[in-house]
């Protein structure tokens, strides 16, 4: 089937249509909605699922969340810990430490914690307020076509809700993402398969709210105790959460009654006296993705795309990656800017730095996931050994970088989150995502980047409503003063004079020359496939 890229309606009730209206799709639709395109969010049930699931983000997470006004480290609903992430064993003796307890340099601590209904309801009042988002809950797919110009979905009234009749409506879309979970509806009309790691682990989750001061110290860690593996963190504020591995031979039905719950609590001080259950269920740990996240005019998110053990706390957070790399990607094909062949590098990037994610959380299943008392005794001697070789020093958290896309190989740091600092421009002091923006941004280190382009480049960086920001020291001629040298500093490890930024916060291209610049664009043009010809972009 031949893709048009043209830019016209052609008769489409709405620009993209999310099927899956959880933290993933929503946030797509309200990155949409606010560039004014069309957007239909379908959701199967007429109310969210208002129980706890996911409790923790990492940085990249709140600053794609400060994005929308949410200040995760001023906000009620967020907390986070000034605290290391202990691994300890039987005898609450550390075998591993992390370092969730530093500011990242991307600008945002490493761990926050937070309820998720909390924050979806969040998300659905500023999707409300978004004159082009509408909302159609309490429907299904059922079918769904693509041709050349846009996508037929059929829809089913959701029958299993109480009082709901039997409907049928068709919604012609001219793209179509699925962010609607590990059962997707839109990945099995697609066709996608799945990888599957073949990793499966049965938890109980514990969701607890004290009646008053709960200190657990530390704060969030794990215990690997053969006799039970134990997860034990913040659910947000005012909440705690227990994660319990299910044993050998044990029944799930018998393990998540609250008479079960209560009674491995118990050691814990947790009683039905001082505390509520909120939630008490057996999850299935899984690893597995979707071969391919693209199909024509239709794309995956969120578990639709991809599951992976909760061990690194990653797990909405890739879902939260997957919309914020698509919705740049669509709104420059709606705007007509780039061709719609952009959309096989979202697969490609993302699939391959969730992959990480997924194999860095399987790794860390395998040393918690062990109830063999010997097999337990080997893996803490050897890691108390590795332990005492660093002086017990936390190891920081990754560094992971994009697959193959929309940046260039060649340059330092480039396929990886940019250093965010505090800065001085337009009359604020703030984080730069804040005091200047956000979108295709192209830093010079105490020189004008636009200066650096060719005339050519120049207008193809207007077509993408590029900004160009000099970045300074205090006392210098500049758009934006590095207020405590953090630009200065990572220039210097980059060897670098120039950065161009992604409005995902990637890093495209780095480089230290005006001629090294001006041909590593020239590569990341390229990927973009511009519909706008130079001399056109100024017009």
């Amino acid at each position: 089937m031949a893709l048009s890229n043209s830019t016209s309606p052609r008769n489409a009730e709405t620009d993209v249509a999310i099927v899956g209206a959880g933290p993933v799709g929503t946030l797509l639709a309200i990155l949409l909605g606010r560039q004014g395109k069309r957007v239909t969010l379908v959701e199967r049930w007429t109310q969210a699922y208002d129980r706890p699931r996911a409790v923790t983000y990492d940085h990249e997470i709140a600053r794609i969340l400060a994005t929308l006004g949410i200040d995760s480290e001023n906000d009620p609903a967020i907390s986070y810990h000034d605290e290391l992430y202990y691994w300890k064993d039987a005898k609450f003796e550390n075998l591993q430490i992390v370092d969730w307890q530093s500011t990242s340099a991307s600008g945002w601590r490493v761990r926050y914690w937070f309820n998720q209904p909390q924050l979806e309801k969040r998300l659905t009042r500023i999707a409300d307020g978004l004159p082009t988002v509408t909302q159609l809950r309490g429907w299904q797919g059922v079918a769904l076509e693509q041709d050349a110009d846009g996508v037929t979905l059929s829809l089913q009234r959701n029958t299993e809700e109480a009082g709901a009749a039997a409907e049928n409506r068709t919604l012609r879309a001219r793209f179509v993402v699925g962010a609607d979970g590990a059962n997707s509806f839109v990945r099995k009309s697609l066709g996608i398969e799945n990888e599957d790691k073949g990793y499966f682990f049965d938890w109980l989750i514990l969701d607890m709210i004290p009646h008053g001061p709960y200190d657990m110290k530390p704060a969030q860690w794990q215990l690997c105790d053969p006799k039970r593996p134990t997860t034990i963190v913040p659910g947000g504020p005012g909440r705690r959460r227990w994660e319990f591995m299910v044993l050998p031979g044990e029944s799930i039905e018998e393990l998540q009654t609250p008479e079960r719950a209560w009674e491995l609590l118990k050691p814990w001080g947790l009683t039905p006296d001082n505390a509520t259950l909120e939630r008490s269920a057996v999850y299935r740990f899984q690893a597995s993705w979707a071969k391919s996240w693209n199909k024509g005019r239709c794309a995956l998110a969120g578990d639709a795309a991809h599951l992976m053990p909760p061990f690194a706390g990653e797990g909405m957070c890739a879902g939260v990656r997957d919309a914020f790399a698509l919705g740049w990607r669509l709104n420059a094909i709606l705007e007509g800017r780039l061709g719609m062949e952009v959309l096989d590098s979202y697969t490609s990037e993302r699939l391959d730095h969730a992959r990480h994610y997924i194999d860095f959380s399987q790794e860390l299943g395998k040393i918690i996931c062990i109830s063999d008392e010997k097999q337990a005794a080997e893996r803490d001697a050897r890691m108390k050994v590795e332990l005492a070789a660093r002086n017990n020093q936390p190891v920081p958290t990754d560094i992971c970088q994009l697959g193959s896309g929309i940046w260039c190989g060649e340059s330092a740091h480039a396929g990886e989150l940019s250093v965010q600092g505090l800065v001085q421009a337009r009359g604020k002091q703030d984080r730069f995502d804040q005091a200047v923006g956000q979108g295709w941004i192209l830093i010079g280190l105490d020189a004008d980047p636009a200066a650096a382009l060719t005339g050519a480049q120049q207008r193809q960086f207007a077509s993408l409503d590029g900004m160009a920001v000099r970045v300074g020291a205090p006392g210098t001629a500049c758009d934006a003063v590095d207020i405590e040298g953090t630009y200065a500093r990572w220039f210097a490890q980059l060897d670098a004079k120039y950065a161009l930024l992604r409005p995902d916060f990637y890093v495209a291209i780095t480089a230290k020359t005006p001629e090294a610049l001006q041909r590593r664009f020239d590569k990341v043009m390229a990927q973009l496939h511009l519909q706008t010809a130079p001399a056109e972009a100024m017009a």
